[in-house]
């Protein structure tokens, strides 16, 4: 996870938080939730992240919306990672989705 979180911050990703989901869900044991400016910084976040993954050893992260880059999802198992256009984050909201009794919550940057 920490080199996903670096990438992300090298790559100039705004607003990222970090949302621990161990004992709370067998989806995966984090999700990293980030904001890039355009479509085209949103790709250029999303492709350094999966670079990140597989020199971490994940294989074969699943990867969508990479067409499009408004929301682009990386599943590599225990890390789930979001990345979003600014309009698109807003109107999903991922983080109020876990509202509640949602799992600990740490905004990074």
């Amino acid at each position: 996870m920490q080199k996903v979180l670096a990438s992300l911050d090298e790559t100039k990703a705004e607003d990222i938080v970090s949302i621990d989901l161990r004992g709370k869900t067998a989806l995966a044991d984090d999700m990293i939730i980030a904001t890039g400016r355009s479509t085209v910084h949103v790709g250029a976040i999303a492709d350094r992240a999966i670079k990140a993954l597989k020199a971490a050893g994940v294989v074969a992260p699943r990867v969508e919306g990479l067409s499009q880059c408004d929301w682009v999802l990386i599943d590599a198992g225990d890390v789930i990672v979001h990345i979003f256009r600014p309009e698109v984050r807003q109107f999903y909201n991922l983080e109020k989705m876990w509202g509640g009794d949602r799992p600990l919550e740490i905004r990074l940057v």
